[in-house]
């Protein structure tokens, strides 16, 4: 048999409230000069002032530098606070773009030359060998599960690829999921980030690598999403359903380090070429994919359709999904949300370089993929 390697490292504290143990926490591993890392938006909003509350005997600085799909130029920039500031931690404070700065921006203070030059697939790759100041995270949205990731991705600052930074050094070292923090997200960034965390738990489910840990954990995370996205997107104020697609969130993305496939490849060109937020992109192009994958894996979106209590079967899965954009507020194609067919040709040819799709169920070609972004249209 081959030998397969598994972890789930990262610890977690969840739940309401978890928010007011980072300064205890932080005081009692010898840290005092945090440097939180977070948006623009959020810098702005009383959240963001309501945490920096409860860090009572900290010396706090904040980087607010964060913005749009995060960028190379935006992790130096971090990293420049961190030194200025002569902080000895770190706390990403936000969605996941500002979790992707934030993971890396130590990385950037403590090793020469770009961040760029530390991506997995840089010609040559420049390895994370000295130690990086101490991480905490902090999730305000419930989609990319960034928290628990041990992959930055960061976009280069004039083509806009997105490029990934991928090491188990840049974990969190702690968690403080508190879905308290998401008690404010709009019903449409709601959705969107709800149905990238779906997309995440169906994906790595999907996907034909063999590690049944994250199997189990992507068909649970599934089923949660599932049954609490509508409630958080309908409910705002309802703290159980935040709190389950918080879980469904981190589950995805603990899941999908078994891999994605071609919905995320497709979403990571979108990103790239028209700047669509990244769980839009996924949610626009799910349905379209999923129903070219599933004469591929017709048991497994069983399994999906069961989970989410879809009756009919594997069949019935796709249709549901498309109900579920509606019910959420997600309409329209791609053209609907600024694509054009000029952009076909670039979508198509970024879709195809990304790795993503290498563990998709179905192999996919640039024939596949064009039809694909046509039928999403």
């Amino acid at each position: 048999m081959t030998i397969t390697n598994f972890s789930f490292p990262t610890a977690i504290k969840f739940g309401a409230g978890a928010r007011q143990l980072v300064a205890a926490h932080l005081l009692d591993v010898g840290c005092q000069r945090p440097l939180i890392v977070t948006d623009r938006g959020l810098a702005a909003l009383p959240l963001l002032a309501e945490f920096k509350s409860h860090l009572n005997g900290l010396e706090v600085a904040v980087f607010s530098g964060v913005f749009g799909n995060p960028t190379c130029s935006q992790v130096m920039a971090g990293a420049a606070a961190f030194k200025a500031h002569q902080a000895d931690c770190i706390i990403g404070f936000g969605g996941g773009a500002a979790l992707d700065v934030a993971k890396v921006v130590g990385v950037a203070a403590t090793h020469a030359g770009d961040i760029l030059e530390y991506v997995w697939d840089h010609p040559q790759v420049r390895p994370i060998v000295n130690g990086l100041p101490y991480f905490v995270a902090l999730p305000t949205t419930s989609g990319t599960g960034s928290e628990v990731g041990r992959s930055s991705v960061v976009s280069e600052n004039d083509s806009h690829l997105k490029r990934v930074v991928f090491s188990p050094k840049i974990l969190a070292k702690v968690v403080f999921a508190d879905p308290e923090l998401t008690l404010g997200l709009p019903p449409s960034i709601t959705a969107a980030t709800g149905m990238d965390a779906l997309t995440h738990n169906i994906e790595s489910y999907l996907s034909p690598a063999y590690h049944p840990l994250c199997d189990g954990i992507a068909l649970e995370g599934t089923r949660i999403a599932a049954s609490a996205l509508l409630s958080a997107v309908r409910e705002p104020a309802n703290l159980q359903a935040r709190a389950n697609m918080m879980m469904a969130s981190m589950m995805g993305a603990i899941a999908f380090q078994k891999d994605l496939g071609a919905v995320h490849s497709c979403a990571h060109a979108l990103g790239a070429a028209c700047d669509l937020h990244h769980g839009l992109a996924n949610a626009l192009m799910i349905d379209s994919v999923m129903a070219w994958n599933f004469s591929a894996a017709p048991s497994k979106f069983d399994e999906l359709a069961h989970v989410c209590r879809v009756s009919g079967g594997g069949l019935a899965f796709v249709p549901w999904l498309k109900q579920l954009k509606q019910s959420v507020g997600i309409s329209g194609g791609l053209a609907a949300h600024g694509v054009k067919p000029e952009h076909l040709s670039r979508l198509v040819a970024i879709a195809t370089a990304d790795i993503c799709h290498q563990t998709n169920p179905r192999p996919c070609s640039a024939a596949d993929f064009e039809a694909l972004f046509k039928a999403a249209m």
